[in-house]
């Protein structure tokens, strides 16, 4: 064959490319057209896109079949070179051919777990932990707004997904994409394209999908509650509290330790930037071009994974059955995605209005919605809405605490999702 690139495959594998293709296009458009999430969107569309190309096999897999009993007990420690999927009654190995560019971006970046904690070092950074410092109730809210990732995991077991699958799901409540990519590898690595595309999708919709919420369990009198002025928080407390979380994490919860210490890291050089010259040249590498280049990488490996090739090694037999099964939990994912971010939000709104009667009056509800981890999206949403009531007033520092406690809240859920499946759920 003189044009190689030219051979397409079987029907099916050709519909099933030109379906993600249209995809990943689609992607590209919303971000280019309409502005949504350019820096995620693109990448992950372009991913799509590119994996999927008749012919280019960027993300093809090498694989071999091996019945239990010929499984090696090696194999078992060798889980983060290769990737081991266990079937009923055989277990695939599998690892990237040599030429799958982008099969290797997904396996050193997005696999590998770097990809997602330099994104949360770099989201440190660029955070500010003072308001939850100062304001420590919104911790509270940050825990209440997990709501939705433990009713959507509930709803996806009973729509017929599996544990690991369900418990992957749910975490996109948290409204956090770093924390739903780490999650999704570790625990359903095959859902990690339409997950990343869910959270992402509606973290990008925040300020649609919030707002009629706040409306219908926040009364305008209420919305206009003003709040007492912000403590002073010094760069000791900073450092005192990252210690004190960082101690209790990773004593509890280990498998979250990851996540929060990559954004402990980012935070704390931003603070101590600003006493000490030297580390500033680290603040501003980890806030713009680390974070940009783990988010390209880490959104082109994502978007990779929404291939033929990539999925062939996830089922059984490449039949068109197996495969619309796919697309169909795809779609799936995206509608309960939605279902968490909204009952998440309503979580952090219904805790507000109790810290509201229990404070007597001193907590506006409105900056319940912050408690979701789209960081500083959802705080800007509480500020937009009560200035809409009374103008100039100013509740974004209160609010900014539960955002960011939102941010650990989910890490810490997902770390003891991750905990559970690894340790005493057997597929």
């Amino acid at each position: 064959m003189l044009l190689p690139g030219l051979i397409i495959g079987d029907p099916v594998e050709l519909a099933i490319r030109t379906l993600f293709i249209a995809w990943g296009a689609i992607l590209v458009a919303l971000a280019v057209k309409k502005g949504v999430e350019p820096l995620l969107l693109i990448p992950i569309g372009l991913g799509m896109i590119l994996a999927n190309v008749p012919g280019l096999h960027l993300t093809r897999y090498v694989c071999q079949d091996l019945s239990n009993e010929q499984l090696p007990e090696v194999v078992r420690g060798i889980e983060g070179l290769v990737n081991v999927i266990t079937f009923e009654n055989f277990t695939r190995i599998c690892s990237p051919e040599s030429t799958s560019l982008l099969g290797w971006v997904y396996h050193l970046v997005v696999r590998s777990e770097i990809g997602p904690i330099l994104i949360f070092a770099g989201i440190g950074a660029l955070s500010d932990f003072r308001p939850l410092i100062s304001f420590p109730i919104g911790a509270l809210i940050g825990s209440a707004a997990q709501l939705g990732i433990t009713v959507v995991t509930v709803m996806a077991l009973a729509t017929g997904f599996k544990l690991n699958e369900a418990m992957a799901i749910g975490v996109v409540g948290g409204a956090d994409g770093p924390t739903t990519i780490y999650t999704a590898v570790n625990i359903a690595p095959h859902l990690v394209g339409p997950l990343t595309i869910a959270v992402y999708s509606y973290i990008a919709l925040v300020p649609v999908i919030q707002p009629p919420i706040i409306r219908a369990l926040v009364p305008r009198k209420y919305r206009a509650v003003e709040m007492p002025s912000p403590k002073e928080v010094t760069l000791e407390h900073v450092l005192m509290f990252w210690f004190v979380c960082l101690f209790v994490i990773g004593a509890l919860v280990p498998a979250a330790f990851p996540l929060v210490v990559a954004i402990a890291m980012g935070n704390i050089v931003k603070e101590l930037s600003t006493k000490m010259g030297e580390l500033e040249r680290y603040f501003k590498t980890m806030a713009d071009p680390l974070l940009d280049i783990a988010t390209m990488l880490t959104m082109l490996g994502v978007g990779a994974t929404l291939s033929y090739d990539f999925l062939a090694q996830y089922v059984a037999t490449a039949s068109p059955q197996a495969f619309l099964g796919f697309i169909v939990k795809a779609f799936t994912i995206l509608a309960l995605g939605l279902v968490a971010f909204a009952v998440s939000t309503v979580g952090g709104l219904m805790f507000s209005w109790l810290l509201y009667v229990v404070t007597k009056g001193k907590v506006n509800p409105t900056i319940g919605c912050a408690g979701v981890s789209a960081v500083p999206i959802a705080a800007r949403v509480a500020q937009r809405e009560v200035q809409q009531v009374k103008p100039g007033l100013y509740v974004l520092f209160h609010a900014l605490g539960p955002n960011v406690a939102g941010v650990i809240g989910t890490a810490v859920v997902a770390g003891y999702y991750i905990s559970y499946i690894k340790n005493f759920w057997a597929p």
